[in-house]
């Protein structure tokens, strides 16, 4: 099967640049590990550049937009990582979990080749809906509460620490909710392309609505105080787990 980012990666590094904020959350969960694999790695967003990286990717798509001086990328599937047990401090996977065919199988991989910790970054469906999948968009909710769910990480893993990852209101990295007070960037469809949940989903009829709603300020007068926040809660949440 050809991977999904095969398809929608295409402008991945010009829309989902890493934000520096959320970069230093991950840092600092690093805590003192220094050789790290990044599993689901894409375009090599979040990779520290002082540490020993090396990058699990499955899309050729994604390996390829991966800079010049970025980790080295060995092509392989999360649900069979290339590597000898605990044979790395760190395993790392950022807002990737959802795309494996076997999460369980992947969050045991990462537990088997860490010697310290593993981190993912993931979304929690019982959070509150984001006005854009609440109003515009709610197949997109309904789908990825079915996907996202913290239950395989503490199966996985056992204890788990959960990190709140709040959302500046200019983040740079383009996830689903990272737009929450530029509303017009989803009519940008390398935007929508760089999100996966736009990937199988034809927007027309949600983004009329959404012109209209921004045009006769019904959107204003919804959603208005957010204006004034300069971060946000969308149920983003580091996940970390000790496993040496």
């Amino acid at each position: 099967m050809k991977p999904l980012y095969d398809s929608i990666g295409l402008e991945y590094r010009n829309y989902r640049r890493p934000d520096p904020r959320i970069a230093a959350m991950i840092d600092v969960a690093l805590g003192n590990a220094q050789s790290i694999v990044n599993v689901g790695a894409g375009a090599g967003s979040y990779e520290p550049q002082d540490r020993d990286v090396t990058a699990v990717e499955l899309s050729p798509t994604m390996i390829a937009q991966r800079p010049h001086d970025a980790a080295r990328a060995v092509q392989a599937s999360a649900m069979a990582l290339p590597f000898a047990d605990k044979s790395m401090d760190a395993a790392l996977a950022l807002l990737t979990v959802h795309h494996w065919p076997d999460q369980l199988t992947g969050l045991r991989e990462m537990a088997r080749v860490a010697r310290k910790r593993c981190m993912i970054l993931t979304w929690d469906g019982d959070c509150a809906p984001f006005w854009l999948t609440r109003d515009y968009f709610p197949e997109i909710l309904a789908k990825d509460r079915k996907t996202f769910s913290l239950a395989p990480f503490r199966e996985a893993f056992g204890d788990i620490e959960v990190r709140t990852v709040p959302v500046p209101h200019d983040c740079s990295d383009g996830f689903l909710c990272a737009y929450w007070r530029r509303p017009e960037a989803y009519f940008d469809p390398g935007v929508r392309l760089s999100i996966s949940s736009f990937s199988k989903l034809d927007a027309t009829a949600g983004l009329a609505r959404l012109r209209s709603h921004l045009d006769d300020e019904t959107w204003m007068r919804r959603n208005g105080d957010l204006m004034q926040k300069t971060q946000m809660d969308f149920g983003y949440r580091l996940v970390v787990a000790e496993v040496g």
